[in-house]
């Protein structure tokens, strides 16, 4: 589940005759992720009008697929699956906003882009919207915003999504990151409303919007960019609620977005070095 959804997984060989089972699971996976995020544009525009204008995501998702194809082509001389940049296209639709045309278009290019320019040992490090997103809002402070929108007292789209959300990550063998992340958010919550006096539920309120859903369904479960390991992903992503805690405590108004920036690349820089140690020990003994 993530907006490379795994670009890199689907450019694996078909499957051999005979294994039927397994070409229906990565056809499943292959395409849940774009109808959840799909669902999640529909629900959260017709409920809120999350969307600046339908120009934008057309924008968006048009530069996203270009530049995938694009760079695809020229780096890695073949042509990439575009699920991963639809899924780019509309969660910088969706989580950035601007007057303008040029932010969307810029972080589209960015996002993409980070999949083929900032890689270790073969495997990017950042999750694409992530990167992209956190590198607007920080950079682009007087030109973009970043969405603020709760599903308020309309519960069911909220509900619609979270179950379908918690199905495919369930099938994608990634709802332990889910679950640790939000269960974090929760406790974490509830300390940062004891310090600093905010009630509660104020403090949980951003779960039930747009953004945390694409945050938690999409850029902290990203397959190419977390670790190897369940428990290594559900230390990651305590890390991440962890570090958002802190950065919510010092008013930072993107937490998320720049907790994971800050988190993930590491963790999975850490675990390819690890990695390759035992390698280069071989080769230096041989």
């Amino acid at each position: 589940m993530s907006d490379t959804s795994s670009s890199d997984a689907h450019d694996q060989k078909p499957p051999v005759e005979g294994k039927t089972s397994s070409w229906l699971h990565r056809l499943d996976t292959r395409y849940a992720p774009p109808v959840l995020i799909t669902l999640i544009l529909l629900a959260g525009h017709l409920s809120f009008g999350i969307l600046e204008s339908y120009k934008t995501i057309l924008l968006t998702i048009g530069t996203s697929v270009l530049t995938e194809l694009l760079l695809g082509r020229i780096v890695l001389g073949k042509w990439r699956n575009l699920s991963s940049a639809y899924i780019t296209g509309i969660s910088v639709s969706i989580l950035i906003r601007s007057p303008m045309y040029w932010p969307y278009i810029v972080c589209a290019m960015i996002s993409i882009a980070s999949k083929y320019a900032l890689r270790y040992r073969g495997r990017h490090t950042w999750n694409p919207s992530n990167f992209g997103v956190s590198w607007m809002l920080f950079t682009a402070p007087f030109s973009v915003a970043g969405l603020s929108i709760q599903w308020g007292n309309d519960l069911w789209p909220m509900l619609v999504i979270w179950l379908l959300g918690l199905f495919i990550v369930w099938r994608a063998n990634r709802l332990h990151i889910t679950v640790t992340y939000v269960v974090s958010f929760i406790v974490f919550s509830l300390l940062r409303s004891a310090i600093t006096g905010d009630l509660f539920w104020a403090e949980v309120a951003p779960l039930t919007g747009p953004m945390y859903q694409l945050f938690v369904f999409f850029m902290i479960t990203d397959p190419p960019t977390t670790v190897g390991t369940r428990k290594g992903r559900m230390l990651v992503a305590f890390f991440i609620a962890f570090v958002e805690f802190v950065l919510r405590l010092n008013q930072f108004i993107y937490a998320p977005f720049y907790a994971l920036f800050l988190v993930g690349p590491v963790a999975k820089f850490l675990e390819l070095r690890r990695k390759a140690r035992p390698v280069e020990t071989a080769s230096a003994g041989a």
